[in-house]
């Protein structure tokens, strides 16, 4: 039998790698249109690879994908975070979990994940077809023909789709999936970035760029509520970071601009907070009210609200009971007018290969038996974390498993 996979990834790359190791015998092409494997793998996490999260609780795991957790579950259950884990340190590659549960190499190299692979994949003597990029693929009876630009045509039995979205472009991350399996008649959901930072309106964040917060809450009221709590940092053009990233893909598919409120303190209540400003404006009453705000965030910021709450030349002993509750507001409920995504940083693509047309438990395709898909292709995406590289370890290794089964 003879598996093409379609797609040097993670999800290509692991599902190679199973069926090397489980069903040695069955021939194995991996076709990549770059010239050589797992290009976004590499530069994943700032270069080191955020290889999955370490998370343990696979129930808990499955709630971090805005799209597509409940369909993962046989994927998830079958290859978990832990048996990831395990997987990579027994093929030689140690890995770490730092406080924030992100899973790394010990090295922080992100060419020592795919080297696993490439290693691996000599030992069982897979072909990898570099420079290939597949024009279309066709059905004839039972076999598919795949066909490329300026070179021979391949026959398979099985097909694996694994190219993933469109993020990440410049490491060939262009869509070209969509159109292959929309090609073998399939369905592809509405497309958007994801994990991106976001631009405000507002000009003044880039006063206070760089200025961080560990665990701030983001919250949008529209027709649908939602919200987010971690870290962010402001920038140059808006907001950034991990909740960020998580808020813009909760609303990925929601018209801009949106009014974005953020709780700068959500340890604190209002109650607290005012008790707090009080006991230093009583202790300091001839300082200017931007160092009571200090009290709470950094002086860079304190300075701005007091700007957008007109006390900026007030001393402490001059704020109204009026403006230290507009500034307490301020404090918990920050407004922010987001006005666009940040083109180039999207790290995923939300929507995807319709998932009510591909079988959760096999990965095999509902419409066209023996074509199997995998990874970031499908409509699943999760939060930053390791989620993302987490589900295409997970779908990958599930099509691998499936495809190359003898009892079909």
């Amino acid at each position: 039998m003879r598996i093409a996979i379609i797609g040097g990834g993670a999800a290509g790359m692991m599902a190679a790698a199973t069926i090397n190791e489980q069903t040695p015998e069955v021939e194995v092409f991996l076709i990549e249109k770059n010239d050589s494997l797992g290009k976004k793998v590499i530069i994943s996490g700032g270069g080191r690879c955020n290889v999955t999260t370490g998370i343990t609780d696979v129930k808990t795991v499955l709630t971090k994908y805005p799209r597509g957790g409940k369909w993962l579950s046989s994927a998830m259950f079958a290859f978990s975070p832990l048996a990831v884990q395990q997987w990579f340190t027994s093929h030689g590659v140690p890995l770490k979990c730092e406080a924030d549960n992100r899973v790394f190499p010990v090295s922080n190299n992100g060419q020592d994940v795919v080297d696993v692979f490439i290693k691996l994949l000599k030992n069982y003597k897979t072909k990898v077809l570099f420079n290939h990029a597949v024009k279309n693929i066709t059905r004839d009876g039972r076999q598919f023909s795949i066909h490329f630009k300026d070179k021979p045509v391949l026959a398979a039995d099985k097909v694996i789709l694994a190219l993933g979205g469109q993020a990440y472009r410049q490491t060939g991350s262009t869509g070209d999936g969509y159109s292959l399996a929309e090609g073998l008649g399939h369905k592809i959901t509405e497309l958007a970035p994801s994990l991106s930072s976001l631009n405000s309106k507002e000009s003044w964040p880039a006063k206070v760029a760089g200025v961080s917060f560990t665990a701030a809450k983001f919250s949008v009221d529209g027709k649908k509520q939602f919200s987010f709590t971690g870290p962010f940092v402001f920038t140059h053009w808006g907001v950034s970071g991990p909740a960020v990233f998580a808020l813009s893909a909760q609303i990925a598919f929601e018209q801009l601009p949106l009014k974005v409120s953020i709780d700068l303190v959500p340890e604190l209540s209002v109650d607290e907070l005012m008790t707090k400003l009080k006991s230093f404006i009583n202790s300091a009453p001839k300082k200017l009210f931007k160092y009571a705000l200090q009290q709470i965030v950094p002086l860079k910021l304190a300075t701005i609200i007091a700007e957008q709450i007109n006390v900026e030349a007030k001393k402490n002993g001059e704020v109204s009971k009026q403006e230290l509750l507009l500034a307490v507001q301020w404090l918990k409920h920050l407004p922010l007018n987001i006005t666009g995504r940040r083109a180039g940083d999207e790290f995923v693509t939300a929507g995807g290969v319709d998932l009510a047309e591909v079988n959760p438990k096999t990965m095999e395709s509902k419409i066209c038996p023996g074509l199997y898909f995998a990874g970031e292709l499908l409509n699943i995406d999760g939060y930053t974390g390791g989620f993302n590289l987490q589900a295409s370890w997970a779908t990958g290794r599930l099509a691998g498993v499936n495809s190359s089964d003898h009892g079909e």
